[in-house]
């Protein structure tokens, strides 16, 4: 029988690879893939090879890997084409974070919108864009998913300019719904939603348990947990309660609730992301009397963590030692529902789920070709975007207006234009100042220089 080949750009994510490779293990498919990792470390890649085989071992299962520094040795003949790469890495994100404070921006992500998202564009498209160009000559058939942010850009740069059709895939929605779920004492598998926005502010305009209305149940809940809300709000001790694994409140995203309790939809992927898309509520970072990205959502530790998941696989890839016997039990990360939606495009099982699409009329209300994470049927052949439920108009001109900085920051980064990325930071509205505007791109574009070769010129 013939196996069906995946070709894994950026394999030495800390995570996403081994969690892959898990997954295709406890399924009992080893024997139907062929893997190809493909990293430009190889120093990484070798380690990530190991770990592999170590996983492989450890079940007795066996699948053809091929590890390779050159993408284009494995591209022939894929059947999927997966890209998690991060051009800079954890140093560049953490300089995407860095440079804006010293300019008074504080972001508690920066990978997707606000100054450090746009940054991080600068060096991404261009990359994605020559793996889209060689998708197109050596694999043309294969579907092609892009993990890697800031997704909405990257998608929109690679149909704009190459037609090549990635789609964009993020765990953010299904996670929620695990959140949500939780929230409301409920199964995560009970629970579903509908929705329509851009990849980290996609608007979940339908919440359902067991197929019902959960919206009247989660205005209720809210109700019950105002008082406590208040006082803490009051106290400015928000972040102080906050207790991992306890089950979420109100009070733990108190933006994203706020936008329920006005519109009954839901703004995924809560607080975290959400607030970045709208820095002019958020001067100097302050949000519950703390900072953002500092006290709240500390965004240096979640970097620093991912150094650690890195380490660690380093020493269980190069330890002598089987792998140890739990590893299964505690693979890092989330699961990405990889192996689900590829089993719905090859038998066609058209089952739903968040994706990274161009607007071909799903949301007529948004601009046409404008990159939007809707849900959409995995159908044999490709995915079928849903039609969209209406939006309240403030929701619809906050998106149009991020639609339009995305636009810019495309430009930005394929022409390798300064006033093109100082206009990008302008639209995105994290800067008003066109001085400060300038001033911050210059320090970016500084600091990145060895990753920005189309600014050189």
């Amino acid at each position: 029988m013939s196996r069906t080949k995946l070709v894994l750009i950026g394999a030495g994510s800390t995570v996403f690879t081994q969690r892959l490779v898990a997954d295709i293990i406890l399924a009992g498919e080893e024997d139907k893939w062929e893997l190809a990792l493909v990293d430009i470390d190889p120093v990484t890649l070798d380690a990530v090879n190991k770990l592999v085989a170590k996983m492989l071992e450890a079940k007795s299962a066996e699948i053809p890997v091929t590890a390779t520094t050159e993408r284009r040795e494995v591209l022939k003949g894929a059947d999927f084409v997966v890209t998690t790469i991060a051009v800079g890495g954890r140093k560049g994100w953490q300089t995407d974070i860095e440079v804006p404070r010293k300019h008074g921006i504080f972001q508690p992500v920066g990978d997707t919108a606000m100054p450090g998202g746009i940054s991080r564009a600068m060096r991404m498209i261009p990359q994605m864009i020559a793996i889209a160009n060689d998708v197109a000559e050596l694999c043309p058939d294969a579907h092609f998913f892009n993990y890697s942010n800031p997704m909405t850009a990257i998608c929109r740069a690679i149909r704009r300019e190459t037609g090549v059709p990635v789609v964009g895939l993020c765990h953010g929605v299904h996670h929620v719904e695990g959140v949500l779920a939780r929230f409301l004492g409920v199964a995560e598998d009970d629970l579903t939603s509908y929705g329509i926005g851009l990849n980290h502010l996609t608007y979940l305009t339908r919440l359902r348990l067991r197929g019902a209305d959960a919206i009247p149940l989660f205005h209720a809940r809210l109700d019950e947990q105002a008082p406590t809300l208040a006082r803490e709000l009051a106290e400015k001790t928000v972040w102080d309660n906050i207790v991992q694994g306890r089950a979420p409140r109100w009070a733990d995203d108190p933006f994203s609730w706020g936008h329920f309790r006005r519109y009954s939809i839901f703004p995924c992927a809560m607080d975290r992301h959400a607030v970045e898309f709208y820095p002019e509520r958020f001067p100097g970072g302050a949000y519950c009397g703390h900072k953002l990205g500092v006290e709240a959502f500390p965004i240096d530790e979640r970097i620093s963590l991912g150094d650690t998941w890195y380490d660690e696989m380093l020493a269980i890839a190069n330890s002598p030692d089987p792998l140890p016997a739990s590893y299964y039990e505690n693979v890092p990360g989330e699961s990405e529902q990889l192996l689900e939606i590829m089993h719905s495009l090859m038998f066609d099982r058209r089952e739903v789920f968040s994706v990274n699409l161009p607007n071909d009329g799903a949301a007529p209300y948004l601009p046409a070709g404008a990159v939007l994470e809707c849900n959409a049927a995995a159908v044999g052949g490709g995915f079928k975007a849903l039609r969209a439920d209406d939006l309240p108009p403030a929701l619809v001109a906050k998106l149009c207006a991020k639609i339009a900085a995305v636009e810019i920051t495309v430009d930005a980064a394929i022409q390798g234009s300064r006033d093109m990325m100082i206009e990008a930071m302008l639209a995105d509205g994290a800067v008003t100042d066109p001085d400060a505007a300038a001033s911050l791109t210059d320090d970016l574009l500084a600091a990145h220089a060895e990753h920005l070769p189309q600014f050189a010129a």
